[in-house]
């Protein structure tokens, strides 16, 4: 299981792993080297340079998974555009054929719906088992009459399910787009020496602990949200198939 699959997940480690890197840091560093009157303006000095960058990465993370939730959305439109335009040039085949084809595109248009919306693995390898199968009848219905009969007239319809076709890649190549580990790691390192740092400098007032929570809640908070939008199927923000939905409606007017 990845764990940033997850977006809850990644907000309770985060929250257990920057919450015991502050503690680290106001009890095990404060104890054995505390800081002196002297060091601690060169401690303020390093302690905002290193929450500058965090505030850094994290804006560039958040960027990143925005990024990446806005070219989902895109995809979708994509998607709904492509079936739409290969359902009204089935008109383009012979009357068999076009029945057929619009029969399968709305059954096709009905799984990719129920791929949006759901998260389980088994039954989200049973959509794509059942989708495939209905782009190879797909694939077979304008080959056919494009093989018996090959004119620019047919080859229209060729053409819009090939592009259905093509917008279900272009969509499952932008899910599996997310941010790369190396961006999560370098975060978490950042965060992590941010969070010592603080309980370091909060050591010499024994009131400031109940202050250490602060700033691992904070960056926990923000994490979860970044996870969240590059989530495509665990998170809480998701990409709704508004325009497939609304398309299956003008197919299925009942």
């Amino acid at each position: 299981m990845n764990l940033l699959h997850y977006p809850w997940l990644v907000f309770a480690f985060s929250v257990i792993a920057l919450g015991a890197s502050a503690w680290a840091g106001w009890s095990l560093l404060g104890r054995r080297h505390a800081l002196d009157e002297d060091l601690r303006p060169d401690h303020s000095i390093i302690l905002a340079a290193t929450l500058t960058l965090l505030a850094l990465i994290i804006g560039f993370s958040f960027s990143m998974a925005v990024n990446r939730y806005d070219q989902r959305k895109t995809d979708e439109e994509s998607e709904a555009n492509a079936i739409g335009t290969a359902f009204v040039r089935a008109d383009l085949l012979p009357a068999g054929d076009a029945a057929k084809m619009r029969t399968l595109l709305a059954e096709y248009l009905d799984q990719r719906i129920l791929a949006y919306a759901t998260s389980d693995e088994t039954q989200l390898a049973r959509i794509r088992a059942q989708t495939d199968q209905l782009q190879a009848g797909l694939w077979w219905t304008v080959q056919a009459p494009a093989t018996a009969n090959p004119n620019p007239v047919i080859a229209l319809a060729v053409s819009g399910v090939n592009d259905v076709l093509n917008a279900r890649g272009y969509t499952q190549a932008a899910n599996r787009n997310r941010l790369p580990n190396e961006v999560w790691i370098f975060l978490a390192i950042v965060a992590i020496l941010s969070n010592a740092l603080v309980g370091w400098g909060l050591h010499h007032n024994k009131g400031a602990a109940r202050l250490l929570v602060i700033l691992p809640l904070i960056s926990a908070l923000a994490f979860l949200l970044i996870a969240d939008i590059d989530t495509p199927r665990h998170g809480i923000i998701q990409v709704q198939p508004q325009n497939l939905i609304s398309l299956a409606q003008s197919m299925h007017p009942k």
